[in-house]
């Protein structure tokens, strides 16, 4: 993978904000990732008819490139997962680098996310949260977002300013479902205190596990698309594994 895909009507610059720091923790896997499906089945259904709009973010910067990686071959199927019970846009916002946070337009077409995805490198750099959260929030007052999906390994910002951020999304009733690879105790904390102010879910996945990462994004897109129930008619494949192990 080489470049940027920052070219006019296909990213923009995300607006920055501020960083800072915090402490650790731990989990078990599959128990989160059913707890997830779970959270999202209990949430309000969509409006019928709506085309669903997702906010789909990841952590570019340089440990995250295998991640990265992963996320590219699995994005197509949160459209086809979405495509069973109604109809997807994904933004693509991403960070990386020294404050680099950019965002795409709204995307209905899984080859042409891969396409963009597949333009970008991951760079060093500090996490920028913030960023996505305002992103998020930006374009939930414009357009209208039904969730967030963030996936990430680390939170190197003030955590007091990612609440307040969140609690913004809580109250425009966006969820954020924070996907987290790995054990990081700091990144855990900030992450569930996220999903819980938006009303949105916290799941850990573990480094490199792609058929658990592929369930949390399909339920994810599931939930966007349809709203509760589309994660029963999403009952097939992987998904009904999640569903069996639900209370």
């Amino acid at each position: 993978m080489a470049g940027d895909p920052s070219k006019p009507n296909s990213s923009s610059e995300v607006p920055s904000r501020k960083a800072g720091s915090l402490p650790e923790g731990c989990a078990s896997s599959s128990g989160d990732i059913a707890a997830f499906v779970a959270k999202a089945r209990a949430m309000s259904p969509q409006a019928a008819g709506a085309r669903g709009r997702l906010v789909f973010a990841l952590d570019a910067t340089m440990s995250r490139q295998p991640t990265w990686d992963m996320a590219c071959s699995l994005q197509a199927d949160m459209f086809r997962e979405a495509a069973s019970v109604g109809s997807l846009d994904i933004r693509l916002v991403y960070y990386r680098g020294l404050g680099e946070c950019r965002a795409t337009g709204w995307i209905s077409d899984s080859a042409q996310l891969a396409r963009l995805m597949g333009k970008i490198d991951c760079q060093g750099g500090n996490t920028q949260i913030g960023k996505v959260l305002a992103e998020t929030r930006r374009e939930a007052v414009a357009a209208g977002v039904r969730a967030l999906v963030f996936v990430g390994d680390a939170m190197e910002e003030n955590v007091d300013e990612l609440c307040a951020r969140a609690g913004e999304l809580g109250l425009l009733k966006v969820p954020a479902f924070m996907f987290q690879e790995g054990h990081d105790g700091e990144a855990e904390r900030a992450f569930r205190e996220i999903a819980r102010l938006t009303g949105g879910a916290w799941c850990r996945f573990d480094p490199g596990a792609a058929a658990q990462l592929r369930e949390l994004l399909r339920a994810a897109a599931a939930y966007a698309a349809g709203g509760r129930e589309a994660l029963r008619l999403s009952a097939s494949s992987g998904a009904a594994a999640l569903l069996s192990q639900m209370k």
